[in-house]
């Protein structure tokens, strides 16, 4: 319901659904995956729905996870870093302060665990020890064109992806804003660990994308509603970001 995706403001109740994106920035000879989901498993505890698996989206675009050399976590949520199986020999890009953050103190408190799912952050670390995982500094360059920006708030360590698409600087805002309706309204979603930084997330993201609309929110079904279609069958599936959104 909409009164549960914010945090004060007038907001009329409603049904306000939400959807779980994993990202794949495709380049002339390199794929970069954004966030992996999670897996039946997961969403059976969690009480979701996956309509599509991950794996399946990517073989439809032609990705195959065995080859993906790189994945960025951009925080690890459950929601945001499952389906371990995939991406057996890809590296793994975390910050430094996310990785901190869920195997901290803070993890003592239920409330601020519970969107963590220790699976995710034992097998985490389990490709520390194996040598997979790059740890980014609040602001760091990925890969021509790709850079990293650490904002915090839903999560301490969240990280969003400033992108040089055709179209030119586009944000993966991941959940520095849930929906568009976080930013249009200033209104913060109610899982948050520190609301000043939230806020702050909204104006981090609006600097470094080139517009509006160049900001792709976390979970908005919305996305797929003005973002064309990867192919014709892939219609409020798999949507192309790098092309410009069209009014619903």
């Amino acid at each position: 319901m909409a009164r549960d995706n914010f945090i004060g403001g007038d907001i009329h109740d409603g049904p306000m659904p939400m959807d779980y994106f994993v990202w794949a920035i495709v380049g002339r000879d390199r794929v970069i995956v954004v966030d992996t989901g999670f897996d039946e498993a997961m969403a059976a505890k969690r009480g979701r729905e996956i309509v599509h698996p991950v794996a399946q989206g990517l073989a439809k675009i032609g990705i195959d996870p065995d080859a993906v050399p790189d994945v960025v976590i951009t925080h690890m949520h459950y929601d945001h870093a499952g389906n371990h199986d995939l991406f057996p020999h890809a590296r793994f890009h975390v910050q430094d302060r996310e990785m901190a953050f869920c195997t901290g103190r803070c993890m003592c408190h239920e409330a601020v665990r519970h969107p963590f799912a220790v699976e995710d952050v034992k097998a985490m670390i389990d490709r520390l020890y194996a040598g997979r995982v790059r740890f980014h500094e609040p602001v760091d360059q990925l890969a021509p064109g790709i850079t990293l920006h650490c904002v915090g708030g839903h999560s301490d360590g969240l990280q969003v992806l400033r992108v040089f698409t055709q179209r030119g600087w586009l944000v993966l805002a991941s959940d520095a804003a849930h929906y568009y309706a976080n930013l249009e309204r200033e209104l913060a979603y109610p899982v948050v660990f520190n609301i000043g930084d939230m806020m702050a997330g909204y104006d981090t993201v609006r600097r470094l994308a080139d517009s509006e609309d160049h900001i792709v929110p976390g979970h908005d079904p919305r996305v797929l509603r003005i973002y064309p279609a990867a192919a014709d069958d892939t219609e409020g599936w798999i949507a192309r970001v790098d092309l410009p959104p069209i009014t619903d």
